[in-house]
């Protein structure tokens, strides 16, 4: 499968308590709507780039999402056409610091640090269904996480047009679609790998080295 090369994000949409069992794990419910938050595209990382724990948090943890990644300039495009303006699908890490999203109460500085989105190549959406997308996150070769597109919540489509709704979403844009349960802590010195999979074959691999802390500017 050929990736396809796009230009980079203006933006990283995520989407929070997308799968039910993740959103029970944390002690949450599933939102009667989307839950939107933003990633900063300083935050993006390629395969085998290091994920740099920052040293104002003590609990940072993985959390592995199919990305849909635009193609297309779109503005309130209907769920229908949705599909039209996707170029493809990539596995991205939403790395998370646990402990200051609980203490923020908003998710900014938790979602946003340098390093804190692996995103693996993009697998072009014409040669995979999307109602057929699976997640999986292992950490040292032990497998922490799996999820289908089929157990969202709000569906891939569906997305795409609340999204283009709210904002113009540009090509090359990510929409990180929400991470199944299983989301646990990174440690210094760890391996974790993202797979975002098709008829159960992968179609997108990131994979990092976790290191640091990072020393605090002077």
């Amino acid at each position: 499968m050929t990736e396809t090369r796009l230009p980079r994000p203006t933006k990283i949409v995520c989407v929070g308590r997308n799968y039910v069992k993740h959103a029970e794990e944390l002690g949450n419910v599933v939102p009667a709507e989307p839950l939107l938050f933003l990633k900063p595209p300083s935050s993006l990382v390629r395969d085998g780039d290091a994920i740099v724990l920052p040293p104002e948090s003590e609990r940072v943890e993985h959390e592995g999402e199919i990305a849909a990644v635009m193609g297309a300039r779109c503005r309130r495009v209907a769920g229908s056409a949705a599909m039209a303006h996707v170029a493809g699908f990539a596995a991205l890490n939403d790395v998370t610091a646990r402990d200051l999203q609980r203490q923020d109460g908003q998710w900014t500085r938790a979602k946003g640090f340098d390093t804190f989105c692996p995103v693996g190549p993009v697998a072009p959406a014409e040669d995979v269904d999307w109602r057929g997308l699976a997640v999986r996150c292992s950490v040292d070769g032990q497998l922490r996480q799996e999820g289908r597109a089929d157990e969202m919540a709000f569906d891939i489509p569906f997305l795409v047009s609340y999204v283009s709704g709210i904002m113009t979403l540009m090509p090359g844009d990510l929409i990180a679609t929400g991470t199944p349960a299983g989301v646990g802590p990174l440690v210094a010195g760890a391996r974790v790998a993202v797979e975002v999979l098709a008829g159960g074959v992968p179609i997108s691999v990131v994979e990092n080295p976790v290191t640091g802390p990072a020393f605090a500017a002077g």
